[in-house]
């Protein structure tokens, strides 16, 4: 089943610099020039992610799977929720997504919103509706449907003006190691976006990577995050989400999860809370 526990063992000190010299040395490469949530793709959902670098697609295994691959949606049992809230720098951009997923049996169903109110593309405002379906010991599908609402609107709208999709796939080969697809379409038909994810979990370390491959241009985006649980009560994380830093920390207590994220992005660095609460 994909719906699993590991630990594996400690990974020697030298892993650990090579890693944080590689982020070192990208940095400059990739730079982060507009404010990707402001169309139908997940970056910046949960602060959880967020800490990770958005490295997220292979990971997928919390609340917020319905915007990062629906695939990920049968890791777990029962229900979940989650709230986002941008509580600094607030001036600058409003971000608060929010969601409820319930799984059973290798099924699951998601219903997720988000929306950005101050930036300059107006109020993108979209509702995700997903399911997803265990194919196997090692495989998992989903779909997401996307309906972006109008802004100023006098009704409550459940769906939308204009319709896209996400398909995710999930592969876990090996009880520490996943690998993550999602392909989206933002617009008209076909496919705008295809990113390709793995996670690995070495011991208390868990290791991410997510490579976006646009269709209209040849250069990729590159997200990486680590995430360290030696205590699984307060997990600390890094990334580095295409050009800017992040670091995050979480408290997890029995059903509840509180996870805190900062974005060292331009033109400052903004903060993230978010809650997930579970129900088994």
């Amino acid at each position: 089943m994909l719906y699993w526990t590991f630990r594996a063992k400690l990974p020697t000190m030298k892993m650990t610099y090579a890693i944080l010299c590689f982020l070192w040395l990208i940095t400059p490469i990739y730079g982060q020039t507009e404010f990707s949530f402001e169309s139908a793709r997940p970056l910046y959902v949960g602060a959880r992610a967020l800490g990770i670098g958005n490295a997220f697609t292979a990971v997928a295994d919390d609340a917020t799977a319905g915007f990062w691959n629906p695939a990920g949606l049968i890791q777990w049992q029962g229900v979940k929720l989650f709230g986002v809230n941008k509580f600094y720098n607030r001036a600058d951009y409003r971000f608060d997504p929010k969601g409820i997923g319930y799984s059973y049996r290798g099924y699951s169903l998601f219903w997720g919103n988000k929306i950005a109110i101050g930036v300059d593309s107006g109020v993108p405002d979209f509702n995700y509706y997903s399911i997803a379906r265990q194919l196997g010991s090692s495989v998992a599908a989903g779909l997401s449907l996307k309906f972006k609402r109008r802004h100023p609107s006098n009704v409550y709208q459940f769906f939308g003006y204009q319709t896209n999709y996400d398909i995710g796939l999930l592969f876990k080969p090996r009880p520490n190691l996943k690998f993550g697809c999602l392909a989206q379409n933002l617009e008209g038909y076909g496919i705008q976006w295809l990113t390709l994810g793995t996670a690995y979990r070495y011991d208390v370390y868990q290791f991410s990577v997510d490579v976006a491959f646009p269709t209209d241009r040849t250069t990729p985006e590159v997200y990486i995050g680590a995430e360290w649980d030696r205590f699984p009560i307060v997990p600390i994380r890094l990334g580095f989400s295409n050009g800017a830093w992040t670091v995050g920390i979480g408290v997890a207590w029995k059903g509840i999860h509180i996870d805190y994220a900062r974005i060292f992005e331009k033109p400052a660095a903004s903060d993230f809370i978010g809650i997930v609460i579970s129900f088994q």
